[in-house]
């Protein structure tokens, strides 16, 4: 057979079996006359979480394969009795016998850590090796454990993922304290975060103070900068992947824990089992098939204490009552093993914040906003090197404001429904070759506006409702090819389109990613990616707020489209311990959106008509050191970049921003440093600390100040002129964060008491500026010796905290 016809037949059979197509038994194609496949988990002996990247080999038979990322394994081999041997960093080897007779024989791994009184070897073993970072072809892109982000000082002692993000390379926060993720230039609307698989629309709490993710329900988390892989896209900077935790199956457990603002609860355990056929272990037993759940909560506490307060002073009549204020969100999890080639999982998130204020002269205000989420996956291996996942998801976020003033009430409210179906298929039938191909449907619901007023007796009764659709498809194929043991060629194409009414946009989006080993430790990375984004968020502010709402492409508003290449440099030494990476990048951006000057964005028929559409470019350089092993771990990165926009009507809006000249985006940083160090002073006791340091935020604040003089009577009044927008800087951010750590050693389970500092030092840092006019210079403009001064308004100071957390 001609040899270019070869891979094209041996595709065409991997995916025979959902055409409907006879196809040879496993062993006929394998070339194993007798034998089977050997399956199993490679887990951490003492909290059964799933050590990803294990290794699990046959020595005698050169065969071995790595752990998924829900420590699973497969190895095909033939009939006979073998020592198989499960390794990972950190943990003590484990070797065992297995005889293999039986087409299915499971073999799971418990692996002892070498330190088997301390976390961190947990710490180590979970997350990704650096020698992996170095080999693989995939640049720009982090991995986070939640375990990592535990150790690390938070605010209000509050572990959140996302805050941990901000502090790798290329990452920019959205403002003091806040979880927003401006990633290379491109601005909050513009990541994909996902939960599961389900797109989370709005991942904050509190107004962006918090994330939605409870640190108890997540594992860890992978944030693409660039270089995307094609079964990702819809957004244009990058991809926030959050995973969910798997219960454990040995017996129910609880953990929690205990803080300034917020408390958690934890329970997980095994599922009953299954009616079935049962695996066979490797030695002979048999065990049918279980699952586990997670059942994960947590509420902030802000109202108990405010109410408290209110009633105490109730009938005062200088007093002003606080607002009621309160997150919670729950998450649940279950995984069942339908049989030996078959797993289902379902994952739920439910999180809401409400805000309410009622005062004595009869006026009420209620805000409430959150998601509702929920994904089904089932994963089918077809054969051991054929894999089919098929997803469903629903992503459900609202915000909702009521007010009522004595008889007359005022209702407003937006929302996003999206139901999405996806299809994924992995073929690793060739050791050089892993083709993923793919197809996925969204169909998209837009509340843009909905309006509710009148009177409680319904004399008086108006109201408004705006809703738009759109569906959302995708197709792609992408191909992993090892060259050779120097040369990584990842490549794909993914096909993407979006219809709205009777207007469709569709278009190709090809991806390249390649790495080329210049030694044992060394690497070059070059990748290329084209993104397109097709729902828009209409916001008034830098940073996304509960009352931003969705919109669609339509004929008038297209979609944005960006282009991305990234060049980079990666360097293993000091034994394996320090990988230094170093990454240039170039993006490019059309039809990024904008709104006119004093646009009405609540409620309005003719939205499209606030809409301005420019060009944005960043590019800049990051460099990133990293220790993940010893008894000091952690990592340095340090960002120089730009971010700019341009107006300047080149897509035919008859408007512009700063007469079309380039200025840069509020989250434009020229220079952004971040230190982080994790020390194990003891085997109880871990110390840890962060450093930011960041330049100056863009902002656009009056120049000067004229006169205006009125119709005779009037007051007299000083109108701001503005120069270019976002032509002043804010003073320079940094901040030192402190955290101790001491485990515990109570009777049963575990627990660590954690105290942690934010803002070490009391840096003062702006979180924005304002002109205080002083009392008589209106309507005294002559007032001797008074001036107009701009005044720096800061949000956290020194702020201590104390958690308590619990498993047993």
């Amino acid at each position: 057979m001609p040899a270019d016809l070869r891979r094209p037949l041996r595709l065409l059979l991997a995916i025979a079996p959902l055409l409907g197509a006879p196809v040879a038994p496993v062993a006929a194609q394998t070339g194993t006359p007798t034998g089977g496949t050997l399956r199993g988990i490679v887990r951490d002996a003492r909290t059964r979480e799933p050590l990803i990247g294990a290794t699990v080999a046959v020595p005698e038979l050169n065969r071995g394969t790595a752990s998924d990322a829900d420590g699973r394994y497969e190895l095909t081999l033939p009939a006979g009795r073998f020592e198989v041997r499960a390794t990972f960093l950190g943990y003590q080897t484990l070797t065992r016998t297995v005889s293999l007779q039986s087409a299915d024989t499971r073999a799971d791994f418990s692996l002892e850590s070498t330190e088997k009184q301390l976390d961190e070897a947990v710490v180590e073993g979970t997350q990704e090796k650096l020698s992996d970072k170095l080999k693989s072809q995939q640049m720009s892109v982090e991995r986070l454990t939640i375990a990592e982000a535990r150790l690390l000082p938070a605010l209000f002692g509050e572990v959140d993922i996302l805050k941990t993000l901000q502090l790798k390379p290329g990452v920019q926060n959205g403002g003091e304290g806040t979880t927003g993720l401006f990633v290379r230039g491109g601005s909050n609307d513009q990541n994909l975060v996902l939960l599961d698989g389900a797109l989370v629309y709005n991942p904050q709490h509190l107004f962006g103070l918090f994330s939605v993710f409870n640190p108890d329900a997540v594992s860890g988390v992978d944030l693409y900068k660039g270089g995307f892989p094609a079964q990702f896209g819809g957004r244009l900077s990058s991809v926030v992947d959050v995973k969910s935790r798997d219960g454990v199956e040995d017996k129910w457990h609880a953990s929690g824990g205990v803080g300034l603002i917020s408390s958690r609860l934890t329970l997980e355990g095994p599922l009953p089992r299954l009616p079935g056929r049962a695996d066979t272990t490797a030695t002979g037993d048999a065990r049918r098939k279980t699952g586990t759940l997670v059942l994960a909560g947590r509420r902030t506490y802000f109202d108990i204490f405010t109410r408290q307060l209110n009633r105490a002073n109730e009938g005062r009549e200088d007093y002003d009552p606080i607002p009621d204020y309160y997150f919670q969100d729950f998450n649940a999890k279950a995984t069942w093993d339908l049989s030996d080639s078959d797993r289902l999982t379902v994952t739920g998130y439910l999180g809401r914040d409400i805000f309410g204020f009622q005062s004595p002269n009869g006026f009420d205000f209620g805000f409430q906003w959150g998601n509702t989420v929920g994904s089904a996956r089932w994963t089918r291996r077809i054969r051991p090197d054929l894999t089919l996942i098929s997803t469903l998801s629903s992503s459900n976020y609202r915000y909702e404001i009521e007010n009522k003033f004595q008889t007359f009430t005022f209702n407003l409210s937006s929302r996003v429904n999206d139901l999405t179906l996806r299809s994924d298929l992995l073929w690793t039938g060739r050791p050089d070759h892993a083709v993923q191909v793919g197809v996925a449907a969204t169909g998209h619901r837009f509340g843009v506006g909905r309006l509710q007023a009148g009177t409680t007796d319904g004399t008086v009764s108006f109201g408004n409702d705006i809703t738009y659709y759109g569906t959302e498809y995708g197709l792609y194929a992408q191909d992993d090819w090892t060259i050779s043991p120097r040369v990584v060629l990842s490549y794909g194409l993914r096909a993407s389109a979006f219809a709205n009414g009777g207007q469709v946009y569709a278009a190709p989006e090809p991806r390249l990613a390649t790495r080329y080993s210049l030694g044992e430790n060394t690497s070059l990375k070059l990748s290329y990616t084209q993104m397109r984004q097709y729902v828009h968020l209409v916001t008034n502010s830098g940073a996304s707020l509960p009352t931003d709402v969705w919109y669609p492409s339509n004929k008038t508003v297209k979609p944005q489209f960006a282009q991305q290449g990234a060049l980079g440099f990666s360097h293993l030494f000091g034994h394996g311990h320090w990988l230094f990476t170093q990454e240039m990048y170039y993006k490019w951006m059309n039809r990024v959106v904008d709104f006119r000057d004093g646009a009405q964005l609540f409620v309005n028929p003719n939205l499209d008509e606030e809409f301005l559409f420019g060009r944005g470019y960043a590019y800049g350089s990051e460099f990133y050191l990293e220790r993940k092993d010893g008894r000091l771990t952690g990592w340095v990165g340090y960002t120089l970049a730009w971010a700019n926009r341009r107006f300047d009507n080149a897509f035919g809006r008859g408007a512009t921003i700063n007469d079309g000249r380039t200025f840069p985006t509020t989250y434009d940083r020229r220079h952004n440093l971040t230190a982080v160090a994790i020390f194990k002073l003891s085997r109880r006791i871990h110390l840890t600390s962060s450093f930011v340091f960041s330049s100056g935020s863009p902002t656009t604040i009056a120049a000067k100040r004229f006169l205006y003089l009125g119709p005779p009577g009037n007051d007299i009044d000083f109108v701001p002129v503005f120069p270019d927008r976002n032509s002043y800087r804010l003073a320079d951010y940094h901040r030192l964060d402190l955290g101790v750590v001491l485990k515990m050693r109570p009777r049963h389970g575990e627990s660590d008491l954690t105290l942690s500092i934010y803002n070490a030092y009391n840096r003062r840092n702006p979180y924005f500026v304002y002109y205080d006019i002083p009392e008589g210079l209106i309507p005294n403009p002559n007032l001797s010796g008074e001036r107009i001064k701009a005044k720096q308004v800061s949000l956290f100071p020194i702020i201590p905290a104390l958690t308590y957390n619990f498993r047993f």
